[in-house]
């Protein structure tokens, strides 16, 4: 059983975060440049095989996609082309990027921290993961 990769992609960067290979808590893994994404990923599956991709589906208050929408469909074309045994989910992304900021709020990160994309980027994957994963959990007996 492979681990499962949670994406939060943007047109310049994408966060990305990962489980444990029990799929119980999804923890960063790092952000990197939108156009490196994938030679990531397949450097990654090299060592570590990838169960699911679960991509964020930005979606506005209203409900509507988000204007990023069609580059990410783009972007899961190419998952589809170079991760073909690999399956893919969409999980809800909305609110995540304020959420990851509020929690660096809460740990009482530096000014210079919150402001780091990066880092909030690859919580915003956290994020996503984790809430897949919480509303694809198996009740424990």
């Amino acid at each position: 059983m492979g681990v499962l990769i949670g994406i939060d992609f943007g047109k310049k960067r994408t966060g990305l975060a990962h489980t444990d290979p029990d799929h119980i808590i999804a923890s960063g893994l790092t952000t990197v440049a939108t156009d490196w994404a994938i030679d990531f990923l397949q450097d990654y599956h090299k060592s570590t095989p990838v169960e699911k991709f679960v991509v964020g589906q930005p979606k506005q208050k209203d409900g509507n996609f988000s204007h990023v929408e069609k580059d990410i469909l783009i972007f899961i074309k190419h998952l589809e082309t170079f991760f073909p045994t690999v399956s893919i989910v969409r999980q809800d992304e909305r609110f995540t990027s304020k959420m990851a900021f509020n929690s660096l709020l809460e740990t009482g990160a530096k000014k210079k921290t919150r402001k780091n994309k990066q880092i909030v980027d690859e919580i915003s994957a956290t994020l996503i993961l984790q809430s897949y994963l919480s509303s694809n959990s198996k009740p424990l007996l």
